[in-house]
């Protein structure tokens, strides 16, 4: 597919595979981050260290983060409905082996399940391709950053996984995960239709990944997107923990918390693609750089509850999901529209590796004498200023852009 292919009307479908496409995410994002919000728990059931409870929360971030590449890759070729609902049902028993590691109080069998949920996270990189080729190039910012808000699945499971595990117990609260991804997948392949103006890429994978690998953009983009992305992935997994070890909320209260920290990234994510649209998503980009850093820094200093922290990881929450938003509208803009999913799935593997490492790092640095994360925080204001300058400075025209991408990029 090209902007200079035959006109067709993409209105009529428009709305309902978008909606399609962001529930599936949605639904699909809640089953990856469901360790997370009982990962308290976890590590008071099986003594775990501050270290090993970090590993249980980043290890489904990982393959979700890397199985990414392949995922872009293949609707690529296969197409966006075929590709969400094979991963929405091969996730449904993941979630049902992480319920058994947690009954038998395993370790092992934590980190090896996992690592197949990881496979919920891979789900992105499938629905903007297929968002992208249903939108005209003027809308494409506001349409990922609808699809984006997705993301707030997490804030289902941050919410909602801990109150299940009460209402229900531990296993059925898994099970209705589990049955929720085979009714969306179901929803899905009778109800999603792949745009009519998208076409097969029958390339081999390889040499796909190898030629998007070349584009100077796949870098660039992948970098500003580990530490937006990755930031919000970061925060929206170890938060439970990080309230919990510094405010001492319980499980409950520091996931409804931590939910309402991923609301704000979800409401704030289709704003950064619609002001991308209409102003360039690099000064959109820049704001959210900027205001990460600040917030990083006010968070360290460990505000008060509830009005000063729950003002301060809001505001943390907006920033970052503001730059997830541009940030996508700056790759549907500059990448070339044949190979959009597998660019956006090296993008959205490097957004979910942004995520993967912050957890570790917390846990490493965590100072249990003072409860405190002021390291942790600290690189993270280092790492969000090295992105502020590099989007001001370092992200280039480049000579393999189309003229309309170029625009963008300014």
């Amino acid at each position: 597919m090209t902007d200079t292919a035959p006109a067709v009307d993409l209105r009529q479908g428009q709305a309902t595979n978008l909606a399609l496409a962001t529930a599936a995410f949605a639904v699909s994002f809640w089953a990856w981050n469901m360790i997370a919000p009982l990962a308290v728990r976890y590590a008071d059931d099986m003594g775990l260290s501050s270290s090993q409870k970090s590993m249980i929360i980043a290890t489904p971030v990982l393959v979700g983060s890397l199985g990414r590449i392949i995922a872009g890759a293949l609707t690529d070729r296969f197409g966006g409905r075929l590709m969400f609902t094979l991963l929405l049902l091969v996730t449904a028993p993941c979630v049902l082996l992480v319920a058994l590691a947690g009954t038998r109080d395993s370790y092992g069998l934590m980190l090896l399940f996992g690592l197949f949920l990881g496979i919920g996270g891979t789900t992105f990189a499938v629905g903007i391709p297929f968002v992208n080729a249903w939108y005209e190039a003027d809308r494409r910012g506001l349409a990922t950053g609808i699809f984006g808000a997705g993301m707030g699945g997490s804030a289902l499971s941050a919410f909602f996984t801990p109150r299940f595990v009460d209402w229900f117990g531990y296993t059925a609260a898994h099970v209705i995960i589990a049955v929720a991804l085979v009714v969306v997948a179901s929803l899905v392949w009778f109800a999603m239709r792949d745009s009519p103006l998208w076409r097969p890429n029958a390339d081999p994978v390889v040499p796909k990944l190898a030629a998007a690998a070349k584009l100077a953009v796949t870098w660039q983009m992948a970098f500003l997107y580990a530490v937006a992305f990755g930031g919000f992935v970061a925060f929206s997994t170890y938060l439970p923990t990080y309230l919990k070890d510094v405010y001492d909320f319980d499980l409950t209260g520091a996931g409804t918390r931590t939910a309402g920290f991923a609301v704000a990234a979800v409401i704030a994510r289709p704003i950064g693609g619609v002001l991308s649209d209409r102003i360039g998503p690099r000064p959109v980009a820049a704001t959210a750089f900027a205001g990460t850093a600040v917030m990083a820094l006010v968070v360290a200093l460990q505000p008060d509850p509830e009005i000063s922290a729950g003002t301060t990881f809001v505001l943390m929450a907006a920033f970052l999901g503001l730059g997830a938003g541009g940030i996508f509208a700056w790759v549907a803009a500059l990448a070339p529209q044949a190979r959009v999913g597998t660019v956006t799935g090296i993008v959205g593997a490097a957004g979910g590796l942004g995520g993967y490492f912050p957890p570790l790092v917390m846990g490493a640095t965590y100072d249990e004498a003072d409860h405190s994360y002021t390291v942790g925080l600290s690189l993270l204001c280092v790492v969000a200023l090295v992105a502020l300058v590099y989007t001001m400075f370092g992200v280039r025209r480049r000579p393999e852009l189309a003229p309309d991408a170029m625009s963008t990029a300014t």
